[in-house]
């Protein structure tokens, strides 16, 4: 550890690697709640949080764990459950009358096309308003789940989990396009 009058520790989160101080700053000029998402090794989380002194505040929280009681079958963090997770906090947004947010990815790498764009096509198309530049999201193919389907039929020993929940990858973009249909037209909660 570095010594001298002169250095300055940094803040704890800093020091774990878990919050960039600089950019959290400039998310919070903007006044406005922020679209927090959070991708982990099985599920996705989409919150909408606003800034309070005391700490942050949740104002919506979905998980992709929620797609479920809209009937669907496929895996919880990947690209067309990114898009339907952030369909599903659009619509819980604007239920509650929150109609813009900003994107604020934490520390993942902003790529071209990735899953944390996935979610930010599925607000946006779901009604929120959220600034962006349009060559950041995922095309339909993605969206869709079509690559998924591509795939299955090079490796289908890969796809056990998928036919064990009763859904065959082949029939992924279908499912996509009933489910997104379950969200948009359905009043679940």
């Amino acid at each position: 550890m570095a010594r001298g009058a002169r250095y300055k520790v940094p803040y704890r989160r800093r020091r774990e690697g878990k919050t960039n101080y600089r950019k959290r700053l400039k998310l919070l000029l903007s006044r406005k709640p922020r679209l927090v998402v959070r991708i982990t090794n099985k599920r996705v989380v989409a919150q909408i949080v606003e800034y309070n002194s005391k700490g942050d505040r949740v104002l919506i929280g979905v998980d992709s764990g929620m797609l479920r009681m809209y009937g669907w079958m496929g895996d919880l963090n990947n690209t067309p459950a990114c898009y339907l997770t952030g369909l599903l906090v659009a619509k819980k947004a604007l239920k509650r009358g929150i109609g813009e947010a900003i994107l604020d990815i934490g520390l993942h790498t902003p790529t071209r096309g990735g899953r944390v764009f996935a979610v930010l096509r599925g607000a946006v198309e779901g009604g929120l308003n959220v600034p962006h530049d349009p060559d950041v999201l995922p095309d339909d193919y993605r969206i869709m789940g079509e690559h998924i389907a591509q795939y299955y039929e090079m490796r289908p020993d890969l796809f056990g989990e998928y036919e064990r929940r009763g859904l065959k990858p082949t029939d992924l973009p279908q499912h996509v396009e009933d489910v997104k249909g379950r969200i948009v037209g359905d009043g679940h909660d």
